[in-house]
Order: C-alpha cells, then sequence, then structure tokens
C-alpha cells in the first residue's frame, strides 16, 4: 500500500497540486464570506418561527409525496454515477417544518386578483419590493432547506431561493411558462450589489440609425486651396491634444490599478432565478429575471455563468449541456433528452422553442417506464397564497425600500406612505462616493393638483413640476428657481383643453411672452412689456394686487389666413398704452419685399380720453405700397380705430387674468413646496447607516 501511495504521489501534475492549493485558499475565503454574512445579517432567527398553525400538508407527505420523494431519490442516485463531477441537485430540501419536500411541489401557481399582476413585470417588481433579501448561509452550495410562499410572505424576507419559487408561482398561475432555475451567476447579481451599475431611470433609448446620404454619389468637386500655415498650426494641436490624452489614459490605467481583485468565487456561487419561455402569453423571446431586482435580462446576459436544473409545478429537468462559456450557448427546448434530463416522463409535456426541434430517444424512455417513472405530479403542498389589499398597496416592510447604482441613488415608498404623495426619489451624483448631488427626480401619486413628478437640477436650482391631465389651471409643467412674485418662470398648458389654446406662458419682473396652438384668429404669439410699480405705494405696504405692474407694451403676432389678402392680414400689432400708439404690420404676398404698416399715433396737445377717438392725417401714419383702396378710406381706418381701442381694453384685461393665474401658480407651488420641505426635515432625521454599499431593502 506505502509503495503504491508513493506511485500515485508520483503521477500527480504540477496542475493537480494547483487545483489544490486553490480548492485550500477557496476553503478559507468561503469561511471569511460565511462568517461576514453571519455577523452583517440581520437578528432574525428562522429557527424560532411559530409552525404550530401550519396546516398538516406541511407537517407530513402524502403516499403520492412520499412516492415521489422515492423516484426522486432513485433519480438522484443514477445522476450522481452517470455525473460524478457535477454538483449535487437541488432536489428535495426541507421545509419550514422539516419534512422533506420535493421542489415541484413546492410551487402554488397562483394568480393574484390585481390588474399589474396579471403582467410579469407586475409580479417581479411586487415580489422585489415586498421581500427582504437574505443571502446564502454559504456562496456556493444551495440551501439545505425550501420554506412555502405562504411563509416567506408573512416574514418578508427570504433567500434566492424563496424569491424564486414565489415569482414562479405568481407568473404560472398568471399564464406564463415560467420555470424556476438552479445556477450560478455572479457576485453582484447573487448580492444584489448594484452600485457599479446604470439605473434603469438614467438608460437613454436605443438610437435610431441614421438613414445613408442621398448625396453620397454625387460628383464632389476640388476643394478650395487651404494655408499650409494654418495646416501646420492644425497639425501641432492634434499632437497637443493627442498627449494629454495619452496621460488621461495612463490616469485611467492607475484608477484600474486599484480596483478590486477578480471575485475568487467567479463561476461557484449559487443563484437562483426564472426563466420564462417563448410562447404563452405571447411572449416573443425566452428570458430570465432576476427575482432581486425584478429586471428582465437575455439569455446571454454574461451575469449568468451556469443553470443545473430547472423545475416548475408539472416536472423537474437537469441540464446536460456544457455551461464553460455561460448561458449564451444553451438550448430551451426542454423536449431535446440531449440538452435536458427530464424526471417524470408524464403526459403533461413541457412548452417547446416555435424554432427548435423536438425530438425523443425511444431507448431512453423505455428505461425510464421499465423503472417506473411515469408518475403524475401531486398537488402542492403549500397552502393558497393570498395577498391583502393592504399588503399590496404598502409592499415595503421597512417604510421604503432604497438602491444603490452608479453615482444614483433611487428610494421607494408606499403609495399613501407620504403625506405629499411621494413614492419614489432619483439622486444623481457627480461622483461615485455620492456626496455632490447634481439633479433629483421625484414621483408623485395620488395628488388632487395631479403633480406627478419634479425634476430638480441642483447646479442652477431650476424645478420643474409636471402634471396629468385634469389640473384645475390644465397646467402640463411649471418650471422655476424661486417661488417669489414675479420670478422667472415657464408654464406649460394642456392647450387642447383651453378656450384660449394657450400652450406656453414665460413671465419674469419685465416682461410675459405667451405662446398659442389653434387659434381660429391665427394668433401664435403675445408680448407684454412691465413698468416700475408706484414706489410709494410699495413703501406704504400696499398689495400688489392694489398696485400693479404698469403695462407699458403689447405685442401680438399672426400666422397667415390663406382666406385674406395679405395687405388685409395682419402680421404683427403693437399697442404702445404708455405712448398711446397702435402700430400694425401685414403679411407679405411671394412677391413682395416690404410690408404694409398702418400707425396711429396720439395728437400731440390733445388731452386723452377714452370715449373719444380723433383721427386726422397728422396721427395717422400709412406705409402700403401694395395696399388696395379701403386702407385709404378715413372711414374704415376711423372704424378700425375704434375696434382697435376695444380690442386694446380687453388685451389689458387678459393680462391682468394671466397675472392673477400666475399669481395663482404661486400660491398652490409655494404651499406644494412647505409640503416638501417638511418631508425633507422629518427624512434628514435618517442616519447614513441605513443606505449600506449593497443595495438593501429599507
Amino acid at each position: 500500500m506505502e509503495a503504491l501511495q508513493e506511485m500515485e504521489e508520483a503521477e500527480q501534475t504540477p496542475e493537480d497540486m494547483i487545483s489544490n492549493d486553490f480548492l485550500d485558499d477557496l476553503e478559507t475565503d468561503v469561511a471569511v464570506e460565511e462568517a461576514s454574512v453571519t455577523s452583517d445579517e440581520s437578528d432574525f432567527d428562522w429557527s424560532s418561527i411559530d409552525t404550530s398553525h401550519l396546516p398538516s400538508s406541511y407537517k407530513t407527505n402524502s403516499w403520492q409525496e412520499k412516492e415521489l420523494l422515492q423516484l426522486a431519490d432513485h433519480f438522484f442516485q443514477q445522476y450522481t454515477h452517470l455525473c460524478p463531477d457535477r454538483k449535487p441537485l437541488f432536489i428535495h430540501p426541507l421545509n419550514e417544518c422539516g419534512v422533506q419536500k420535493f421542489v415541484s411541489t413546492t410551487v402554488r401557481p397562483t394568480l393574484l386578483p390585481y390588474p399589474d399582476m396579471y403582467y410579469w413585470s407586475g409580479c417581479a417588481s411586487f415580489v422585489c419590493d415586498y421581500l427582504i433579501m437574505e443571502p446564502l448561509k454559504c456562496p456556493i452550495t444551495p440551501p439545505s432547506s425550501l420554506y412555502s410562499s405562504t411563509t416567506i410572505l408573512k416574514y418578508q424576507r427570504g433567500n434566492c431561493f424563496d424569491f424564486t419559487v414565489l415569482l414562479c408561482s405568481l407568473l404560472i398561475g398568471a399564464g406564463y411558462d415560467a420555470y424556476c432555475v438552479h445556477g450560478y451567476a455572479t457576485l453582484e447579481m447573487c448580492s444584489l450589489d448594484q452600485t457599479q451599475e446604470l439605473c434603469p431611470r438614467l438608460r437613454k433609448p436605443p438610437e435610431v440609425p441614421e438613414e445613408e446620404d442621398p448625396n453620397k454619389y454625387r460628383i464632389k468637386y476640388p476643394l478650395e486651396p487651404q494655408s499650409q500655415f494654418e495646416l501646420q498650426q492644425k497639425a501641432k494641436k492634434e499632437e497637443e491634444t493627442e498627449s494629454t490624452q495619452e496621460e488621461e489614459r495612463e490616469e485611467e490605467v492607475v484608477v484600474e490599478v486599484d480596483k478590486p481583485k477578480r471575485d475568487p468565487l467567479h463561476g461557484l456561487r449559487v443563484h437562483a432565478w426564472v426563466l420564462v419561455l417563448s410562447g404563452k402569453r405571447k411572449v416573443p423571446e425566452t428570458f430570465f429575471i432576476n427575482p432581486f431586482t425584478g429586471n428582465h435580462h437575455s439569455t446571454t446576459d454574461e451575469c449568468f455563468l451556469g443553470i443545473e436544473s430547472i423545475w416548475n409545478h408539472r416536472n423537474y429537468w437537469v441540464n446536460m449541456q456544457d455551461c464553460r462559456k455561460g448561458c449564451k450557448d444553451l438550448s430551451f427546448d426542454l423536449n431535446d433528452s440531449f440538452c435536458w434530463e427530464i424526471m417524470l416522463s408524464e403526459s403533461n409535456k413541457p412548452s417547446q422553442l416555435p424554432t427548435e426541434s423536438s425530438q425523443k430517444d425511444t431507448d431512453d424512455m423505455q428505461e425510464k417506464e421499465e423503472i417506473g417513472m411515469s408518475f403524475e405530479m401531486p398537488l402542492s403542498w403549500v397552502a393558497q397564497i393570498k395577498v391583502s389589499c393592504r399588503e399590496y398597496e404598502n409592499p415595503f416592510s421597512r417604510g421604503k425600500k432604497v438602491i444603490l447604482y452608479d453615482k444614483a441613488k433611487q428610494e421607494k415608498w408606499a403609495a399613501y406612505a407620504n403625506e405629499d404623495g411621494l413614492v419614489e426619489r432619483l439622486t444623481v451624483y457627480a461622483d461615485s462616493d455620492r456626496t455632490e448631488v447634481l439633479e433629483m427626480k421625484e414621483w408623485f401619486k395620488h395628488r388632487e393638483d395631479l403633480l406627478y413628478m419634479r425634476e430638480v437640477n441642483k447646479q442652477t436650482q431650476l424645478i420643474t413640476e409636471h402634471f396629468k391631465p385634469g389640473h384645475p389651471l390644465l397646467l402640463k409643467a411649471h418650471s422655476y428657481t424661486s417661488l417669489e412674485p414675479e420670478t422667472e418662470r415657464t408654464v406649460e398648458f394642456y392647450h387642447t383643453a383651453r378656450v384660449d389654446g394657450l400652450w406656453k406662458r414665460f413671465e419674469n419682473a419685465t416682461e410675459m411672452t405667451e405662446y398659442f396652438v389653434g387659434r381660429e384668429d391665427f394668433l401664435h404669439m403675445r408680448h407684454t412689456e412691465f413698468g416700475e410699480r408706484d414706489q410709494k405705494m410699495e413703501k406704504a405696504g400696499v398689495t400688489a394686487d392694489a398696485n400693479p405692474r404698469p403695462i407699458v407694451q403689447i405685442k401680438e403676432y399672426f400666422h397667415r389666413n390663406p382666406e385674406k389678402p395679405a395687405d388685409e392680414d395682419i402680421e404683427e400689432r403693437i399697442f404702445m398704452v404708455i405712448d398711446d400708439v397702435i402700430q400694425l404690420t401685414y403679411h407679405l404676398e411671394l412677391h413682395d419685399t416690404i410690408a404694409s404698416k398702418v400707425v396711429f399715433c396720439r395728437v400731440i396737445g390733445r388731452e386723452k380720453r377714452e370715449d373719444e377717438i380723433f383721427l386726422s392725417r397728422e396721427n395717422t401714419v400709412k406705409y402700403q405700397p401694395w395696399s388696395s383702396e379701403k386702407h385709404k378710406n378715413m372711414r374704415r381706418l376711423y372704424d378700425l380705430l375704434w375696434e382697435l381701442r376695444a380690442e386694446q381694453k380687453d388685451l389689458k384685461q387678459q393680462v391682468r387674468d394671466s397675472e392673477a393665474e400666475v399669481l395663482e401658480e404661486e400660491q398652490k407651488g409655494s404651499q406644494s413646496s412647505l409640503e416638501k420641505e417638511s418631508q425633507h426635515i422629518g427624512e434628514e432625521d435618517e442616519s447614513l447607516a441605513h443606505h449600506t454599499a449593497t443595495n438593501s431593502t429599507m
């Protein structure tokens, strides 16, 4: 025996010695990580939960379940014998009562009575928000137990397998062809670390490819001669730019050196997620769902490093394909016996991809039937999954959820958790340490003023509020830097719902500009200039309503009315209120170069009276090179001046109405600002210790 042992030691290659050293280091790393996980976990003790009230199906096995466990043991022994190098299957863990249960019977298909839960995105969002993530005790082995979804929902916490079984149960209940997956993933996915990822709210939509230049094949004429001196100077600048870029690259290399080393457990970290096959519910393409985040992933995503097995409520499949390149080359035709080894050859066949062929190995089928594996899966031992309306509306067990991304932080609240209706906040930072805030976005629900989003630019202090249709003032967006009266602001309206067709209004201390859409009179812009208030009345403490800003001038601009001649269709009219001057400018015909104009001026030395119009050739200036005889008629000009006087009076009233509308916006905005400030003061008491480097549910 000693000689044989010496011979085996001599035959051991250096590669074997390296692998043994690696395994020793690996065991050390796992032990250290287990200790860190234990120290970081909350004080919740699963062994202390009360199981006395649970149904008998949780505590015992029926004769069908016992027979199923025997078949599972036989299948496990065959698998271990044929694949000795593979990891043990996750096939019959213990439940919360310490009873061994087959994993397929833990899946309980359920359709919850909420509209969002009929879609995979709603189910995934609810699961990742409602449950608190707990890491696996050992990162390279599956858990020894798998609790029912009812228990997981009751205590609102669980590991990746608990998340996956609950999500798969909801998806199958909603009609999806969903499966639980036992496999391997990256450290960031297993630990729910999204600090290196871009926040989904910040992802830009895919760019549309540019169309081919229609002048690509046109004749190219010789270029104009260029100065050699200018070319030399340009070359020097390019050299300086290249040297600067090289220095920046060197700095980047130095930064990369400081990055953490490669994960020693890469490819060995156990993770569970959901597989959704195409076909049912009109799913066009097979995809993965990470239950921790609820995000959709392609089956070629490099974060998924391999699959051991999958299961649903009907059967169990073992992956027989090579996963050295991850999951990107895997076939998900579950009827292909060369790719997937099925446990129960029942009549209920799993769905297959429409693009992949379905083939059966007759010899394998006969062999399984001889073993007696033609067996119908018993019903789930898990009680009916129920989620009350209160639980559905308030999914966050600790009040809110905080997710840390690369240079961003996302916070979520329940719909009625905050008095101002705040449900989500996204904070964007300038640095990875999240110390300098660049911008902030907030989303709201169930507000009386129909505010649904607010954007705050911390660099310019510009605040933009967005409203849903139905606002009392028909607001669409409101941008401002301060809520003080007559400060600079821009307001957008739902113009189709307004009688006047007002689309946008810009205002500051000295002017107000309004834009219109779809008016019958073709008005598209109105610009008003204001003067300074009476200083004596302002010092006396008179309110702004009693001491309004004097209107200096009102300008209006009109689009072309094709039903009128150009020299009778007004393009611009100016009401100089202080100077008592009205100026009209008409549109041009295609061949015209100079526009026709009419100006009504105040008569010098004559006192102005509102009920009187004095018209003479002295106070009427006409320049109409292409005009008709109508503009030369003094009677017609007299009637036109009467109309303009009346319209000027109406315009002044409209301007005052617009000022009152702006004042109402300021009052409502200041009230909203006070609510926001009180909410912010309450949140300042929270410690940054809750916002750990890894994402956690709050």
